[in-house]
């Protein structure tokens, strides 16, 4: 029973990884798990998603200033702005949850958007980490391009 299960279970969980928005070209994928500091009166942020609840479905996000993302399962945005407060809000169906952090000039945030089961409906989270959680995520991720 559970070698039957295993291939349909592993191609669930690729389609949900392919899920969202289009993938960055590799060469982007790999300079921004450079960790590089940001412009000159510059802020960077990542927002990333992990963990397996709702795999299959993509996470709506969107920053304050019109850049948004369809992340699906351990995929990633980096951007680049001036230094300030930025609202962040992530969707999943009805349910809309915000968030904000702030960012320094030549400081790098991270941020991870995560789906949680809701009592009628999921619902989505959005939390600010340490440095070091927020890139050893980025690191096992793919980069997607904001909408």
């Amino acid at each position: 029973m559970l070698r039957r299960l295993g291939l349909p279970l592993s191609l669930m969980i690729v389609a949900g990884a392919c899920a969202g928005s289009p993938s960055a070209p590799s060469q982007a994928d790999q300079e921004a798990k450079r960790f590089d500091p940001p412009a000159p009166s510059k802020g960077a942020l990542y927002v990333y998603r992990s963990g397996l609840m709702g795999a299959m479905r993509p996470v709506d996000v969107s920053l304050a200033g019109g850049a948004s993302a369809q992340l699906g399962y351990h995929t990633f945005i980096r951007l680049e702005g001036p230094p300030g407060q930025i609202d962040i809000a992530c969707k999943v169906g009805d349910n809309t949850t915000n968030g904000q952090v702030e960012i320094q000039d030549g400081q790098t945030r991270f941020v991870e958007v995560s789906m949680k089961a809701g009592l009628w409906s999921p619902s989505c989270e959005v939390t600010e980490v340490a440095p070091n959680e927020g890139q050893a995520a980025v690191r096992s991720s793919r980069r997607v391009e904001p909408l």
